[in-house]
């Protein structure tokens, strides 16, 4: 047997469900100017990605990058969510 897809969608799974509530605190606390940290981490995760030689390690890497990635997007989307009123505004 061939768990390979298992474990990398386990892990897929895992890392949106991860970065769902870090999107949400980090916009809480820092607001979407860290959206540079996101990058930097998909920066670092895709390079991180390239180098490592297993396929599982080097594709859950690659997964991590580009959740890194597509926060930045999600930043700046929670942040009309706050503005709506669907999440708490910091005081």
């Amino acid at each position: 047997m061939n768990y390979t897809g298992l474990i990398i969608g386990a892990a897929t799974f895992l890392t949106i469900g991860a970065f769902h509530p870090i999107v949400i605190k980090a916009e809480y606390h820092l607001g979407t100017k860290c959206w540079w940290m996101f990058a930097l981490a998909g920066i670092l995760f895709t390079i991180a990605s390239l180098w490592v030689d297993s396929f599982i390690w080097s594709t859950l890497l690659g997964v991590v990058a580009f959740s890194s990635f597509w926060s930045i997007l999600e930043l700046f989307e929670q942040k009309k969510r706050v503005e709506k009123g669907w999440f708490p505004k910091k005081r």
